[in-house]
């Protein structure tokens, strides 16, 4: 062989290897050290094991009990009315008894009125809530994946979203155990 020929081979060669190295080390970078893995939560576990969720869920029962309270009163002071009325309707003349019946309508379309404005309030305060601890929890997830280095991580539900997946691939429990630090 030539000195030439030798040369170009030796040249080749080199170049054959630096491929083959450059090749392994993207392999290894892929799959090994970048660690790029898809993993999943649990959204029903995390909505009721999140501690802000907890907490945020019995301010909501609390204003629910007391809008329950105002209703009951209303209600109570309604009943009263009607039973007074019903009691003393015989000795009552015309002018009073329309007087009581103003008066009692305009109880009832009180409570009426009320009942409407808690269901509405009731509704919204309900998808402020949920809304503020999904944008809670979106803004941790995001800077969970980052920080362990996923390439993603999807929300299973209990309509079944994820019908398989492969064990250690569910991090709830470490979501959780940080998302209530």
């Amino acid at each position: 062989m030539k000195p030439k020929e030798q040369t170009q081979k030796s040249i080749q060669t080199i170049i054959n290897v630096a491929s083959i190295a450059a090749i392994l080390f993207l392999i290894v970078y892929i799959f090994i050290l970048k660690n790029d893995r898809i993993v999943y939560v649990d959204s029903g576990k995390i909505m009721n094991e999140y501690k802000g969720a907890i907490q945020a869920k019995k301010a909501y029962e609390a204003k629910t009990k007391s809008w329950q309270a105002n209703i009951d009163t209303l209600t109570l002071d309604f009943q009263n009315g009607m039973r007074k009325y019903e009691k003393d309707m015989a000795g009552m003349s015309a002018k009073e008894k329309e007087l009581s019946k103003q008066l009692l309508n305009s109880k009832q379309k009180q409570l009426n009125d009320y009942q409407r404005a808690i269901q509405e309030n009731a509704r919204q305060e309900d998808g402020k809530l949920y809304q503020g601890i999904v944008t809670e929890i979106n803004a941790f997830l995001l800077k969970y994946g980052k920080d362990h280095n996923y390439k993603m991580i999807l929300i299973a539900n209990q309509s079944g979203t994820i019908a398989y997946a492969r064990e250690g691939l569910d991090v709830t429990a470490e979501v959780l155990k940080e998302l209530n630090k």
